[in-house]
């Protein structure tokens, strides 16, 4: 195979399996290492696949075996999450990028691939609780849509460990989120039949975040009340902050904003795991300039806002904002 080959081949299916390596690994950064890993490693060993049907298993295989790896020799596995505060390693996924898988082609499921039950954050923490095994089982089963026979193969294990991984993973979620379909392909797929990439946002998340985005930015705590849910809850990954209760996340919030804060705040709307989110600006008194400073993902329920998860700036290029704020709405 030419190098030139090689590379189409491979670009086709960079971004899908970049989102694989991200559910396996919880961590957007460490999910392109082990994509560059992938690419190399596959390009070393060309000469073992010929046919274009079988080029994209083979990928899988050498991206699910090398984050099979990594597990292993972290071997960072939180048991029974109670909070994202409780997975450092956590970061958010641009839906940008999301939307760059190309559409289906032959059985490539790209719905699944990029559906908001199968990518949210909720969904990657409660993954992140699976041993390895169970884990590469369950994605590759019931997100990718692979048989367990398929998914033997790849592993390098027998049908019935294969599929005892699988049985054992799938109990795990369904324990750890009561109500959620037991085969997530199947809801993602049954839920955005006709369509790709995440469903348009309701006019209440919308109404919600632009209203989160003016309070945090005028600094207005009596009607930040209004839009959070009783129970909500703010984590800090990779902090091991948890604030629970509307009362101590509006303590948060006026600690943070106004002449308590740090500076002033200029808030761009986005969107990261198919979730509402916000990249935050912040102008230190002293300083001139709004700086990247952090990136806010909402998890909204009955119309509150039930979850913010608060990440740090790193991730703002992938998210197609700049270092600094220049008075610009996106």
């Amino acid at each position: 195979m030419s190098a030139a080959a090689f590379e189409t081949r491979a670009q086709r299916h960079r971004r899908e399996l970049h989102v694989h390596c991200y559910r396996m690994l919880g961590s957007f950064e460490e999910a392109e290492d082990a994509v560059q890993e992938t690419l190399l490693r596959a390009w070393r060993g060309r000469s073992q696949v010929d046919s274009e049907s079988g080029f994209r298993p083979w990928l899988y295989r050498i991206a699910t075996n090398y984050c099979l790896d990594v597990l292993r020799r972290r071997k960072r596995r939180p048991q029974a999450i109670g909070s994202f505060a409780e997975i450092p390693w956590l970061q958010p996924y641009p839906d940008r990028l999301l939307d760059e898988i190309p559409a289906a082609s032959g059985d490539e499921p790209d719905v699944v691939a990029v559906a908001r039950e199968t990518i949210e954050l909720a969904f990657i923490a409660v993954v992140q609780e699976l041993p390895p095994r169970q884990r590469a089982a369950v994605l590759l089963c019931d997100v990718m849509g692979w048989s367990a026979r398929e998914t033997a193969e790849l592993l390098g294990t027998s049908l019935p460990a294969t599929n005892s991984a699988l049985q054992r993973g799938r109990a795990t979620l369904a324990e750890r989120r009561p109500g959620a379909a037991e085969c997530p392909a199947a809801a993602a797929a049954d839920g955005a039949a006709g369509t790709r990439g995440r469903a348009p946002a309701t006019g209440r998340e919308r109404e919600l975040v632009q209203a989160l985005i003016d309070i945090h930015e005028g600094a207005d705590p009596d009607r930040a009340a209004e839009l959070l849910a009783e129970d909500v809850r703010v984590t800090m990954p990779p902090n091991p902050f948890l604030y629970e209760g509307r009362a101590a996340v509006l303590g948060l919030f006026e600690s943070g904003t106004g002449y308590n804060g740090p500076g002033d705040w200029r808030l761009e709307p986005i969107w990261a795991n198919r979730q509402p989110a916000a990249g935050s600006y912040l102008r230190a008194w002293d300083d001139s300039v709004f700086r990247a400073f952090k990136i806010d993902v909402f998890d909204i329920r009955d119309g509150l806002v039930a979850e913010i998860t608060t990440f740090g700036p790193e991730l703002f290029e992938a998210f197609g904002l700049p270092p600094t704020w220049e008075g610009r709405r996106a």
